[in-house]
């Protein structure tokens, strides 16, 4: 399948529970994978490392959503050992991201990109794609302040595609198709405001904000 990545595609086929995938970013064709087992993060099960935490009580980043959307896709496609990221991938995501459904979380550190993650929202659920890191800890806090985000938002679902052991240290685990669809139905009918934490924060959004985040809603 080739040039058939459209907004309306995308949307249609993660309502449906599938999501695209190319065998290297050099491959023009895409697949739709359905998993047997799922990964979910549970937003009321996540677990933060105690570094981690330590990262963001020191404000060793600053914390931006979306100022550099088209750069933290570009990061995560280069990744050691290839990815599953290629052009036609790319130019779906970032017209989805044009259209208000997909979104990117930050790390920045002295005007610099040093870790985020990107994903697309639909309703009450978000389904991460990909997260980089080039500094110790900034992918950790990226996925801690989607999080907070996705709580403080009231987000019902949070779609990790796979479970990876690094995506297990926070509570991430695996529930069979049929399970995810009963949760994918449930998080595709409550509304829900990704926007509400920015509003909510006074200022920029900072470490002990998304550690505030955290508190009050777990």
């Amino acid at each position: 399948m080739t040039g058939r990545l459209t907004p309306n595609v995308l949307l249609s086929a993660y309502a449906s529970g599938v999501f695209p995938m190319a065998e290297s970013e050099r491959d023009r064709d895409i697949f739709w994978v359905d998993p047997k087992e799922r990964g979910i993060l549970p937003l009321d099960q996540f677990h933060f490392p105690r570094s981690a935490v330590k990262l963001l009580r020191q404000e060793r980043f600053e914390h931006r959503v979306d100022s550099a959307f088209h750069d933290v896709v570009a990061a995560c496609a280069d990744r050691r050992g290839g990815t599953w990221i290629n052009d036609e991938i790319r130019d779906a995501y970032s017209a989805l991201h044009d259209g208000g459904h997909a979104h990117s979380i930050e790390c920045w550190q002295q005007g610099k990109l040093v870790g985020g993650l990107y994903g697309v929202r639909l309703q009450g659920a978000f389904f991460g794609e990909s997260m980089f890191t080039r500094v110790t800890g900034a992918s950790k806090v990226a996925l801690a302040h989607l999080v907070a985000r996705m709580r403080m938002g009231g987000f019902q679902l949070l779609d990790t595609q796979f479970l990876t052991d690094h995506l297990a240290q926070f509570g991430a685990i695996e529930i069979p198709r049929a399970l995810y669809r009963q949760r994918l139905r449930l998080a595709l009918g409550a509304p829900a405001d990704f926007g509400y934490f920015t509003r909510m924060v006074s200022g920029p959004v900072s470490g002990q904000s998304i550690l505030q985040a955290l508190t009050q809603t777990s």
